[in-house]
């Protein structure tokens, strides 16, 4: 991406009127260069992008309809980032080591043109020149009419959310009566136009949809795609989250390998949050050809002590948990008029005080807590 494009960016306005934005960031007297690590000593390598507050699904632990109706004020466009500030501030996330960028949301596909998003993030490089690692997060509604264009954009591959392929369950989950055929013709069309390898992520609630782990399982064993099994976590202040409703992936891991011979397997990067296993074949080793299957056991299992991810919302706030009550404007600084170098000080100065480690201290609070202050909801600030 040439300097002028990455260096450009919009301040917008809702009917002439200036819109209010929190303090900006202070900034350090240094700018560090290359990666940062936080006082844990943790890296950062990831970033996570809600590239919109909007989804067209009012998921019950995500976005519940009671909360997100049709009264519930959503970002004005004029407080969100525009392609360019977000291109901006990726490829000055790109030299403080950063090496993957995932889109999110809310759902990602319903803001218009995120091919255009794609594109440029997709100029970017490492600074050794090496690509970046470019994926999206989908509930896959939108995916089929979508693939084509979003491969060629330069997206690398997704991960589709499907918490069940019985459609009277999948419905009753995502609450606005959309069909699970529509999603698994989304998965199809990302497999066929190269979107890969496709992840495929269930959130599992237990006496909701335990009894899918198995269908789901064995539909994309073999197939190239992995699934994920997600304990129903503790996001935001809104899904009316329970610990009776957690269904360990410990007890997920023994119900697959009621059918499945398993065999645990390494990680393949520092920071992942999946526990992964391999299905294994006759000879009783892994069998690439039959895939793995992973569980994220953020409650059971916390992996705080790993966790090299940053999350940039809708409106230009970095976060640096997924459990965040607070974020630290970043916004305010691009359309402020703060330098690159300015910026990036910032950025490092917010990573290397970071302390976060809230799954590690949830194991020491009382059983259905809820939450002290009110957190940052999912569809604002992306999984």
């Amino acid at each position: 991406m040439d300097k002028s494009t990455v260096s450009s960016y919009s301040a917008r306005r809702s009917n002439g009127r200036v819109v209010k934005s929190s303090p900006p960031t202070p900034l350090p007297t240094a700018t560090p260069a290359g990666t940062l690590v936080d006082t844990r000593g943790r890296p950062l390598r990831d970033l996570r992008i809600s590239v919109t507050d909007r989804c067209n699904f009012r998921c019950t632990y995500c976005m519940p309809k009671e909360v997100f109706g049709s009264r519930y004020h959503f970002l004005p466009q004029a407080e969100v980032l525009s392609f360019e500030e977000i291109a901006r501030l990726a490829g000055l996330f790109v030299t403080q080591g950063v090496h993957k960028l995932r889109l999110t949301g809310g759902e990602p596909l319903v803001r218009k043109n995120v091919e255009g998003l794609i594109e440029l993030l997709a100029q970017l490089c490492t600074p050794d020149g090496e690509p970046l690692d470019i994926t999206l997060t989908t509930n896959g509604s939108l995916l089929e009419r979508k693939a084509k264009a979003l491969a060629a954009a330069g997206l690398k591959r997704v991960t589709v959310s499907l918490d069940a392929l019985d459609d009277t369950i999948f419905q009753r989950m995502n609450d606005v009566g959309f069909p699970v055929h529509k999603v698994l013709a989304g998965i199809d069309a990302a497999q066929a136009a190269g979107l890969g390898p496709i992840k495929v992520n269930v959130v599992v609630k237990r006496g909701t949809n335990e009894q899918e782990i198995l269908p789901i399982a064995r539909r994309f064993r073999g197939t190239g795609i992995t699934v994920r099994f997600i304990e129903f976590m503790d996001v935001g202040s809104t899904n009316g989250w329970r610990m009776t409703e957690v269904l360990p992936g410990a007890e997920v891991i023994r119900l697959l390998q009621s059918e499945f011979p398993l065999v645990p397997l390494e990680a393949t990067a520092p920071g992942e949050t999946a526990e992964r296993w391999g299905y294994a074949g006759a000879d009783g080793r892994h069998d690439p050809a039959l895939g793995e299957v992973g569980v994220i056991c953020s409650v059971t299992h916390p992996f705080c002590g790993a966790c090299n991810r940053a999350r940039l919302s809708t409106d230009g706030k970095l976060y640096l948990c997924l459990f965040a009550n607070h974020g630290h404007d970043l916004r305010a600084l691009l359309r402020g008029g703060a330098p690159d170098e300015a910026i990036q000080g910032a950025i490092a100065g917010i990573w290397q005080g970071r302390t976060d480690r809230y799954s590690e201290l949830r194991a020491s609070l009382p059983p259905d807590h809820g939450p002290s202050e009110k957190r940052i909801e999912m569809s604002y600030i992306g999984g």
